[in-house]
């Protein structure tokens, strides 16, 4: 009795393998979890006092359904200080997460049977949504060598008369890439030329490093009016219990898209809400400490990783996540992840999750301590020298 479309939706690999680590804890074994996108800083205090406040307040009842007037014109604001393009409150909704919005993003615009451009590696929600509405998604292999990129000219020719989108994530899940002020032109030339719309998926652009500069397609004002841009407060202020994201489109998109919500959740918590506002509006040092927290962590995680024999990891520029090249270990990505999770209780992601591009190696999410990163590196050095050993 079950509808073949939702046959189609696939859930993320990582909360499996979260289970699974969960169980053997539950188990009495310590594991040290790197497999899942999460910060392990906790929500700053003053967020967490205006959600309180709000409640205390009577923020219990239903709000309009793109969000409440302060939060949409807040987002409004932070959009133009952060992407230096202007958009009025209207043309901007609160949706309960990134994830909702990519979703509701993709159902507004894309007809069964066609094509949307993914990378592959990529997010695997866009390829699930995509298939999901029955339209093909048309993958471009991320290369190594080209750092993880989606460049224009990859992506051009894969362009057919059905194309309808082209996803963009960056800083990039789960390679830690980043997009160029080039490459983000090109793919806007793209648009245009050939009459496409842009999603741009921005959550992690707060999370850059080594003096380098978010650059969203957003950001181009000759394609704003074909341009979805979706962003989440979960990973820039460490919320991700709160679920809570915004887009910003053209009038009429977010017209039809507050219809979808009105109709799937009628609105977001309003408490919720303007613990929100308080997020965007007040101190934000907390953001540069948790980048500076991070960066030192990617750099003792990177060092580490290489070390370890048929371990080779490029370093990230972006987000919290080190995509490792596994391939000369000799097991399938999967395998591997399943050996280190019973050998050395270490809980790793294989990078098939992320579609075929992603094979052959690993991502490891280090929005973990230091502590945790050092000892988790040291388990997996062991567990690698006893395979190496058996093998031998």
């Amino acid at each position: 009795m079950t509808a073949e479309r939702i046959l189609r939706l696939k859930a993320e690999s990582a909360f499996f393998v979260l289970q699974k680590a969960k169980t053997l804890e539950k188990q009495g074994f310590n594991v040290i979890h790197f497999e899942i996108g999460e910060p392990d800083l906790d929500t700053p205090e003053h967020i967490k006092e205006a959600a309180v406040k709000a409640l205390k307040e009577g923020y219990t009842h239903y709000t309009p359904s793109p969000g409440i007037p302060e939060l949409r014109e807040a987002i409004a604001d932070n959009i133009r200080e952060e992407f230096g393009v202007d958009y009025t409150p209207e043309e901007v909704m609160v949706t309960p997460s990134g994830k909702t919005a990519i979703f509701y993003a993709l159902v507004s615009i894309v007809e069964e049977g066609d094509e949307v451009i993914v990378s592959t590696p990529s997010f695997p929600a866009y390829e699930s949504v995509v298939r999901f509405l029955n339209a093909k998604p048309v993958f471009i292999e991320l290369k190594e060598e080209e750092d993880f990129r989606l460049k224009p000219e990859n992506v051009e020719s894969k362009i057919t008369s059905k194309t309808k989108a082209i996803v963009i994530n960056s800083p990039h899940n789960p390679c830690g890439s980043i997009l160029t002020k080039n490459d983000v032109e090109g793919l806007a030339d793209l648009a245009l030329k050939h009459d496409l719309m842009l999603i741009t998926d921005d959550v992690y652009h707060k999370l850059i490093y080594d003096g380098f500069k978010h650059e969203s397609v957003a950001s181009i004002p000759d394609v704003k009016d074909r341009t979805i841009l979706i962003n989440s407060l979960s990973k820039t202020y460490a919320m991700t219990g709160w679920r809570v994201g915004y887009i910003a489109a053209n009038k009429e998109l977010i017209n039809h898209m507050v219809v979808l919500q009105n109709n799937v959740v009628s609105c977001i918590p309003s408490f919720i809400q303007k613990a929100s506002i308080t997020a965007l509006k007040g101190p934000q040092d907390f953001i540069k400490r948790m980048a500076e927290e991070y960066k030192r962590r990617r750099d003792a995680i990177v060092d580490g990783l290489n070390k370890i024999e048929g371990f080779s990891c490029r370093k990230p520029l972006g987000a919290f996540y080190a995509f490792v090249n596994v391939k000369r270990i000799g097991l399938e990505d999967t395998e591997l992840v399943e050996y280190l999770l019973k050998e050395a209780k270490v809980a790793t992601l294989h990078g098939s999750a992320f579609g075929y591009g992603g094979e052959g190696y690993l991502r490891f999410s280090y929005a973990t301590s230091m502590e945790k990163i050092k000892e988790g590196l040291e388990r997996i050095k062991e567990a690698v020298e006893k395979l190496t050993e058996r093998d031998a």
